[in-house]
C-alpha cells in the first residue's frame, strides 16, 4: 500500500517527488559571482567558499569551479570578469626617459667624433704622438661605435638588434679596454727603454700593441661564440613588469655567459687599472698613466654596480640601466684620457711641445 513503512523506510507519495527536481541549492552560502571561483569546504561537502581569481585569471560565469588564464597579450580587468588587450610598449624616443638617454647618446657621439677629428688634425704634435696615437684612434672609433649601438636600445627588439646590443657591444668594449691596456703597457715599456741597453725597445712598435689588443680580444670572442652557439640573445616579452602593458625587450639568453662576457671586460679593465696605478709614479713624461688609472677606476665601478642594479629591475628599467652603464663607462674613458689633451691642444697650444710635455706630464 502506497505511503506505508517498509521496515525502517517509507516510500514517498508521487506528488512529493516534484520538489526534488533540479539541482538542490546549498543553504550555507550564496552563489559565487563572476570574478570568483568555488572552493569546497571540508566540514560540509555541499558547502563551498568563494575565492577571488588569482592575478592574470578571470571567471565570466556564476559558480565557476576554476578560473580561466588570460592570454599573454591580454590582462584581466579590475573585476576579473573579462580579458582586455595589453598595450605593446618598449623604451623609445617618445617617452621622457628614452628621449633623455637618446639625447645624451647623440651628444656624446658627436663629442667623441670631434675629439677624434682633433686628434687626426693634430696627429703630428707631441701630445697626440705620445703613447701610440694609433691606439688612441682605435679607442675613439670604438667609443663612437658603442654610442651608435646605444641607439638600438630605443627600437623594437629583433634578433639582429639583440645580437648587436649584447654580443657586438661586448666585443667593442673588449677592443676599447684592450687598447687601454696596450696603451698602459706602452707607458711602462717607454720608461724601461730610457735605460741604456734596454731590451724592451721592440715593445714600442705599433705591431706589438696591435698584437696585445688582438690577443686580449680573442678571449672575449671565444666567450661570445660560446654564447651564440648555446643560447643566444633573443627578443622577448614581459607581461609582469607593468599592468596592462606588454614590454618588448631583449632576453640575454644564457645569463651565465652574459656575465662571463661582462666579467672578462671587467678583468681587462682591472688589469689596466693595476698596471696604470703602478706606472702613475713614473717621471712626468709618462704621467698619462694617471688619467688611465682614473678612467679604469670609473669603468670598473660602473660595471660592478651595474650587475645588482640590472638584476633588481624589470622591463624598460633594465634597458635604461644598461644604457646608463654604457654611457657612464664610455664617458669615463673619454673624459679622463682624451679631454685633458684636447684642452691643451685647443686652449693651451704653447704647452703642446716636447719641452712642455716633459715638464707637465701630459
Amino acid at each position: 500500500m502506497a505511503g506505508r513503512y517498509l521496515g525502517r523506510y517509507s516510500v514517498p507519495q508521487k506528488s512529493n517527488l516534484s520538489s526534488y527536481a533540479g539541482i538542490p541549492h546549498s543553504m550555507c552560502n550564496e552563489r559565487c559571482p563572476p570574478g570568483y571561483r568555488k572552493v569546497n569546504q571540508r566540514e560540509a561537502i555541499c558547502c563551498y567558499s568563494c575565492v577571488q581569481c588569482s592575478p592574470g585569471e578571470i571567471s565570466n560565469q556564476t559558480d565557476m569551479e576554476t578560473c580561466l588564464l588570460c592570454p599573454e597579450d591580454e590582462y584581466p580587468d579590475i573585476a576579473q570578469v573579462t580579458c582586455l588587450p595589453r598595450t605593446i610598449d618598449f623604451l623609445s624616443y617618445h617617452e621622457p626617459l628614452g628621449a633623455t638617454l637618446a639625447s645624451f647618446v647623440v651628444i656624446l657621439f658627436f663629442i667623441t667624433a670631434a675629439v677624434l677629428g682633433i686628434f687626426i688634425m693634430y696627429r703630428h704634435t707631441p701630445i697626440v704622438r705620445a703613447n701610440n696615437r694609433f691606439l688612441s684612434y682605435i679607442i675613439l672609433f670604438s667609443l663612437m661605435l658603442s654610442f651608435l649601438l646605444c641607439l638600438l636600445f630605443f627600437c623594437s627588439p629583433s634578433k639582429i638588434t639583440c645580437f648587436l646590443q649584447n654580443v657586438v657591444l661586448n666585443i667593442i668594449y673588449a677592443v676599447v679596454v684592450s687598447s687601454v691596456l696596450a696603451k698602459t703597457i706602452t707607458v711602462l715599456v717607454a720608461f724601461l727603454v730610457v735605460k741604456p741597453g734596454s731590451k724592451f725597445r721592440l715593445f714600442l712598435r705599433s705591431r706589438v700593441s696591435i698584437f696585445i689588443v688582438m690577443f686580449c680580444c680573442f678571449g672575449e670572442v671565444v666567450i661570445c661564440l660560446w654564447w651564440l652557439t648555446s643560447w643566444p640573445p633573443f627578443p622577448d616579452k614581459d607581461s609582469k613588469a607593468e599592468v596592462g602593458k606588454l614590454i618588448l625587450h631583449c632576453n640575454v639568453g644564457y645569463f651565465l655567459l652574459f656575465y662571463f662576457a661582462l666579467g672578462y671586460n671587467w678583468f681587462l679593465a682591472l688589469c689596466s687599472f693595476i698596471v696604470a696605478f703602478l706606472a702613475k709614479q713614473l717621471p712626468d713624461l709618462f704621467n698619462e698613466a694617471r688619467y688611465i688609472t682614473f678612467s679604469m677606476l670609473v669603468f670598473c665601478s660602473v660595471w660592478v654596480s651595474f650587475i645588482p642594479a640590472y638584476m633588481s629591475t624589470k622591463g624598460k628599467s633594465m634597458v635604461a640601466v644598461e644604457v646608463f652603464a654604457i654611457l657612464a663607462s664610455s664617458t669615463g674613458i673619454l673624459g679622463c684620457i682624451f679631454l685633458p689633451k684636447c684642452y691643451i691642444i685647443i686652449f693651451r697650444p704653447k704647452l703642446n711641445t716636447k719641452q712642455s710635455l716633459c715638464s707637465t706630464g701630459l
